[in-house]
């Protein structure tokens, strides 16, 4: 039995309002911890005097503005635009497990990046463009196939992005088996894993373009966003052109989760479990629901990265952090919650 005092708290928690405040100041906290933990100390006074412009240490002022700054912001960027795309992939398939894997993306990726390994010595401007461009492809394969198929639903797209997963994953066990396992190898294992360890003030810069260009453009598809939540011949007679809007929110999703795998490499769980919990707390699923997903991704990407460069004297890769929090909460999800809970 509720009481009064447990309605109160209820009601606090689900007022869209509070929500936004609460994770905000989260996000501002983590985000001030993320900036000035690190194998390099740089304190909150130090951070002051770089910010205000007075004297400072040239390497620390260095390390804040070139490395450690754009790595926090690339991380709670990467957040926000993983679980941003993810509670969209989530809506629009209307599957719960929707997932930029599920589509053909992070594979893609992944084997642009493993050509680039293998054939363009790993650069980083060759290992960027081809994660960028495989995950374009893979997907763009996954809608081409879809169109060959008589049955144009939700379900056949699906089953060609898992065919297109499939197959360069094949293609990537294929250019395993030939690279040199003391160099190729594992650079290509360790991209998989994902790192924030890399990102430099140029890196950040390179992809704020598409980054920004495939938030806005699923900004300004919000509506048809929700629309597409319902039966495709309900939203036709709503005015909708289901098929052409539908590859419209794909392509943005696909360009905000390209952009970011390029520069990090894959990481798990993040896209995947930030919309369950933005589901549960506004029991909603609209534009403030999308919001909340995004800024609940940004804090939890922020931390793990932060444990990853503190718990050991060597770096984690992110995805370990991530699946460690991601598999433990969806088994949480299984265990406890009816099928109309959210």
């Amino acid at each position: 039995m509720t009481t009064k005092k447990d309605d109160e708290q209820k009601l606090f928690f689900k007022n869209p309002i509070k929500q936004y405040i609460i994770l905000i100041t989260l996000g501002v906290v983590v985000f001030i911890i993320s900036i000035s933990s690190g194998k390099f100390p740089i304190t909150l006074t130090d951070i002051l005097r770089i910010l205000t412009g007075q004297p400072m240490d040239s390497l620390t002022r260095l390390v804040f503005l070139n490395l450690r700054l754009p790595r926090v912001l690339m991380t709670l960027l990467s957040g926000i635009g993983l679980s941003l795309a993810g509670s969209v992939y989530q809506t629009i398939f209307k599957n719960p497990l929707a997932t930029p894997d599920l589509i053909g993306v992070a594979s893609g990726a992944n084997l642009g990046a493993a050509i680039a390994i293998i054939f363009f010595a790993g650069n980083t401007l060759s290992l960027t463009l081809s994660a960028f461009i495989g995950g374009f492809i893979a997907v763009m394969m996954a809608l081409s196939l879809t169109q060959l198929s008589r049955d144009k639903s939700m379900t056949h797209f699906i089953l060609a992005g898992i065919v297109i997963s499939s197959l360069t994953q094949g293609v990537i066990m294929l250019l395993k088996y030939f690279a040199d396992p003391e160099h190729q190898l594992a650079a290509m294992e360790f991209w998989a894993m994902g790192s924030f360890a890399h990102i430099t003030q140029a890196k950040l810069f390179s992809m704020l373009p598409f980054f920004l260009i495939g938030i806005m453009f699923l900004f300004l598809l919000r509506w048809p966003i929700r629309l597409l939540s319902l039966s495709d011949e309900e939203a036709q007679s709503l005015g909708i052109p289901v098929v052409w809007v539908r590859y419209a929110i794909i392509f943005s999703a696909t360009l905000v989760v390209a952009s970011i795998v390029s520069l990090t490499g894959l990481i798990a769980f993040i896209g995947l479990i930030a919309p369950h919990i933005s589901r549960m707390l506004t029991r909603k699923n609209d534009t403030h629901t999308f919001i909340i997903s995004g800024l609940i991704g940004g804090v939890l990407l922020m931390s793990a990265d932060t444990l990853a460069r503190t718990l050991t004297v060597s770096e984690l890769p992110i995805s370990i952090l991530t699946t460690f929090i991601g598999a433990p909460y969806l088994a949480y999800l299984m265990i406890s919650l009816k099928p109309n809970d959210y």
